[in-house]
């Protein structure tokens, strides 16, 4: 599994009874989530005094109740020098997916080691911290969401980060339609970012699901690919979507035309608020990655 366990201002407390405490910054939420299907014992003190509950409906949807919690504050993810704001919003989202972090340390390192200039495509790239992570790491970035309102929150986050200089395209649009001009005109990227959605629609009311939509986008993605690229990384959230689904993709679509190294993991948070939990290497799962490099 690969772990986000660099975080300082960000942790996951305790999780039981399908839902998870966590500390963000200065304060402490409980949210749904359903990777947790174990009951357990809540004994962490947080789950009495949150500063924020959001309550999941039988019906769909849910509702937040708060206690104390500001309408926007912000954390930093220290090892790369980024600052995110966050603030609850529908839908029990905070802007911020901290187990994202193991990814970002990972093409990171890969943009800073290229030694030439690199250019990157970020798709469904919501509010930004792919794209942070990488100009922070020197490239030029191409960031693509269907929503207006989550590409004025990146560049927000862009700011906040100091980066805001760096050379960004921001572009609201249906990622399988900018995709597909992309490749009409004879653009390329050195590495590609796709963080998909497992239903969504698109700016004009394109339906988007995961299982449908996921092999036709990374196929008509392929022809973006420059001569020598870096990376393509696949983000998936669906639940029962495997890492070895991700690992097909990449390797029947990518490693067969252009050799290098798949790797297809469960991504996790280290579960950190009690001595049991970290004598255990508890761990809570949040979804697949699916990483191709060129070697």
């Amino acid at each position: 599994m690969l772990i986000a366990d660099r975080w300082t201002e960000y942790e996951v407390l305790d999780a039981a009874a399908g839902e998870k405490l966590e500390r963000w910054g200065d304060y402490t939420l409980i949210r749904p989530d359903p990777q947790v299907i174990w009951s357990g014992s809540r004994k962490h003190p947080g789950w009495e005094k949150p500063n924020g509950h959001y309550h999941r409906s039988a019906k769909g949807g849910g509702s937040w109740d708060f206690f104390d919690l500001p309408d926007q504050w912000s954390i930093s993810y220290k090892p790369l020098d980024l600052r995110f704001h966050l603030k609850p919003f529908q839908f029990k989202h905070t802007g911020l997916f901290p187990e994202q972090a193991v990814n970002w340390d990972w093409f990171s390192a890969l943009i800073r080691g290229a030694g030439r200039p690199v250019n990157i495509l970020n798709l469904f790239a919501y509010t930004g911290g792919a794209t942070l992570a990488a100009a922070r790491a020197g490239a030029s970035v191409t960031h693509v969401d269907a929503s207006k309102g989550m590409v004025s929150w990146a560049r927000e986050n862009t700011a906040l980060s100091g980066v805001d200089q760096a050379p960004v395209r921001w572009i609201v649009d249906d990622c399988l339609k900018f995709v597909e001009r992309e490749a009409r005109r004879g653009r390329h990227y050195d590495g590609i970012i796709m963080d998909p959605p497992s239903y969504g629609r698109g700016p004009g009311g394109e339906l988007w699901k995961l299982e449908e939509a996921l092999h036709p986008l990374i196929r008509a993605c392929l022809p973006l690919l420059s001569e020598s690229p870096l990376f393509f990384l696949i983000n998936a959230y669906t639940t029962g979507l495997q890492p070895g689904v991700l690992s097909y993709f990449l390797k029947t679509e990518i490693q067969a035309r252009r050799g290098g190294l798949v790797q297809a993991e469960e991504i996790g948070l280290p579960i950190k608020g009690s001595k049991e939990a970290k004598a255990l290497q508890l761990v809570l799962p949040c979804g697949a990655a699916g990483r191709w490099q060129q070697t």
